[in-house]
């Protein structure tokens, strides 16, 4: 996922995505303490997406209230 394609949403959007990425690592995370994990490297990349659309939505909340 690119910052690129993230700027292009809306913050509903946004939104909607980061809580389906919180959902993702809850489920990778109750994977690995169960042993079923096949690949830590999703979990890395979860994570980082996760950080991706916390900071597009914070900068455009910061974009909205200068723009007022």
């Amino acid at each position: 996922m690119d910052a690129k394609e993230l700027t292009a949403k809306t913050p509903d959007q946004l939104k909607d995505q980061l809580v389906a990425l919180k959902k993702e690592a809850f489920n990778l995370r109750f994977q690995q303490a169960t042993g079923q994990l096949e690949s830590t490297a999703r979990m890395r990349a979860v994570r980082r997406d996760v950080a991706r659309v916390k900071t597009i939505l914070n900068q455009k909340a910061a974009e909205a209230a200068a723009s007022n």
